[in-house]
This record gives structure tokens, C-alpha cells and sequence, in this order.
């Protein structure tokens, strides 16, 4: 059993990161589009990367670091999730739905990061 208590951002990032995966599974498998699909893959999965390293950040610096890396890979996601939707690769639901979820990591990093730099 795991004592350490809820971190809403790495749960988000994390539930944020298996729906980036099946995006890429359905842009390749369906849509047989293989260029912006690796993009979203990777900046969208490594939001949470950096997330866990941040956890694991050996000093305040280092966590302040890693949680801005993680919010510039949220701001890039955002960018290819809009783009996918006005080349008409995900449909306006689905776009609602993903969009909402990069938004709210977004806004909750930002403020992680407002507060670790004005404590710094």
C-alpha cells in the first residue's frame, strides 16, 4: 500500500498521458497519419515524465526547473492538439474533452510554478 499522499498534477498528468497514447494509436491506426501523431506523443507524454522528476527533484531549484519543462511540454501539446483538430484529425468532441484536460494541467502548473519561484 502506498502511504504517500494524493498529488492531484501527477495523477492528471498521468491519466493526460494514456489518452495522449491512444490519440497515437488512433491517428496512425486510423487516420494513418504518422508525423504530427509522434509529435503529440512525445511532448504530451512527457509532460508527466517531467512531473515525476520533478517529485523526485533533489533540490528546490531542480523541481522548479523540471515543473517549468513540464509546463513548456503542456504549452507545446496544446499547440499540435490544436492543430490536429483544424486539419480535421480529431473531431470537435474529442478536441473539447483532450483540450480541457491540457488546459487544466496547464493552469496547474502554472501555478505550481507562480508559487515555488515566489518562494524562492
Amino acid at each position: 500500500m502506498n502511504n504517500k499522499k494524493e498529488n492531484i498534477v501527477k495523477d492528471k498528468s498521468f491519466a493526460f498521458a494514456v489518452r495522449i497514447v491512444n490519440l497515437y494509436k488512433f491517428l496512425k491506426e486510423d487516420k494513418k497519419e504518422y508525423v504530427l501523431s509522434k509529435q503529440i506523443l512525445r511532448s504530451g507524454t512527457s509532460i508527466g515524465a517531467n512531473i515525476e522528476e520533478a517529485d523526485g527533484g533533489i533540490s528546490k531549484a531542480d523541481f522548479s526547473n523540471k515543473i517549468s519543462i513540464a509546463y513548456k511540454e503542456a504549452k507545446e501539446t496544446h499547440y499540435w492538439l490544436r492543430l490536429l483538430h483544424d486539419t480535421d484529425y480529431i473531431d470537435q468532441t474529442s478536441f473539447d474533452s483532450i483540450m480541457n484536460d491540457c488546459n487544466e494541467i496547464c493552469k496547474l502548473l502554472f501555478s505550481i510554478l507562480r508559487t515555488t519561484r515566489i518562494k524562492r
